[in-house]
């Protein structure tokens, strides 16, 4: 723990099985961006990009601190830990009490307003949109390069998230609330106040495109995060993914060190959807075309991956990939069964879901995490 951080709070709840509590705690948060540790006197440390929490048990009672460098993150670090533990405590919500530095907000520390300053098509279906707004450094991280938009409802005043009386996140319930949409942070730039957006134009346009095909400058959106986890340090890497990837795997590209190596397939509808790449990195782009195939309904990305050589033991491969479902199932059973890539050496996800909105893809995602989660809380293997 050698950061030291000016703004501190603390908790004490009794609770007699603390370490186990501790160590649910400790495991879900690691797939959520903590680095887990273990401090001097025992303590579990959790450590992220700009913060940190540390639990410790001990005579009956579970001892909480929070750190921060600012009382937006002292917030943000607070509702982190008071929010699990109770859950996988059972405790009512908002039943930990904090002493020491105040992280209260007006608004929730991960929010921000931001306004349309730029509007550009990299190629006919993929159209980036330039967002100016204050106070982005949370947002500049290299660990969680995703966010959520927060998109007006079309002729209605926006409602935005606030706090409720225990500090935590509450969403508007009236006709204003938005929609929320997942996507990638392109590429940001802290000191001129902007990030970039790339958002995939379709012809049945959810809320997400719709708003992105009408912007205009000036145009208002709401921004939380960050979220969402990148690509683990490696010496080369597996890059793989469909359109609604291809942001994610273009800034991955952009930012690795220069000496990485390995290579990226990316599919698109065809040779039009191929986009100019900064590519600053040993890694091969290989771009597959769908050629008049429906999105979702070929076996491109699959078929490609599988025609590779396995890495060997020894290799220092990590593995990115992100596509639609069926695709995401093939490509996960291939890695993990003829590759296998242990589990820090890959990550492998569903961006969207064939014939299914996001809200209702979304859905069920939320349902098989929390079978998942009951399962390795009770030692049962889900998935």
């Amino acid at each position: 723990m050698s950061r030291q951080f000016p703004f501190v709070a603390r908790a004490a709840i009794p609770l007699p099985d603390a370490a186990d509590v501790i160590a649910l705690v400790a495991s879900h948060l690691t797939h959520h961006g903590a680095s887990i540790g273990k401090g001097d006197d025992g303590e579990v440390v959790m450590e992220y990009e700009f913060c940190r929490g540390i639990l410790q048990a001990g005579d009956g009672m579970l001892h909480l601190r929070a750190e921060a460098p600012d009382h937006a993150f002292l917030q943000e670090v607070r509702s982190e830990l008071g929010e699990h533990v109770e859950e996988f405590a059972g405790l009512p919500a908002g039943s930990i009490v904090w002493t020491g530095d105040d992280g209260a907000a007006d608004t929730p520390p991960n929010f921000r307003t931001m306004t349309v300053v730029n509007v550009e098509d990299i190629t006919p279906h993929m159209r980036r949109i330039r967002l100016a707004g204050e106070d982005l450094t949370r947002f500049s991280s290299r660990l969680n390069i995703h966010c959520k938009l927060l998109i007006p409802p079309a002729g209605r005043a926006p409602e935005w998230p606030g706090l409720d009386g225990n500090g935590r996140f509450r969403w508007p319930e009236g006709p204003g609330r938005p929609a929320v949409r997942k996507y990638t942070i392109r590429a940001i730039d802290v000191d001129a106040g902007w990030l970039d957006i790339d958002f995939v134009l379709h012809d049945d346009a959810g809320p997400g495109s719709a708003w992105a095909a009408a912007a205009r400058p000036g145009d208002t959106v709401g921004l939380v995060g960050p979220g969402g986890r990148s690509a683990a340090p490696a010496g080369s890497y597996l890059l793989a993914g469909d359109e609604t990837a291809l942001p994610a795997i273009a800034r991955l590209l952009e930012t690795l060190p220069a000496a990485t190596g390995g290579i990226a397939l990316i599919e698109v509808a065809g040779s039009a959807e191929e986009q100019r790449i900064d590519n600053r990195t040993n890694i091969e782009i290989r771009w597959l075309h769908r050629n008049g195939g429906a999105p979702g309904m070929t076996r491109l990305l699959p078929d490609a991956i599988e025609a590779l050589r396995a890495p060997a033991p020894d290799d220092d491969l990590f593995a990115w990939v992100s596509c639609e479902f069926a695709a995401f199932k093939a490509i996960r059973s291939h890695l993990r069964t003829h590759w296998k890539l242990p589990k820090d050496n890959h990550l492998i996800t569903a961006y969207w879901r064939r014939g299914m909105s996001e809200d209702a893809a979304g859905r069920r995602a939320a349902m098989t995490q929390a079978v998942a989660g009951l399962g390795r809380r009770f030692g049962i293997a889900v998935g």
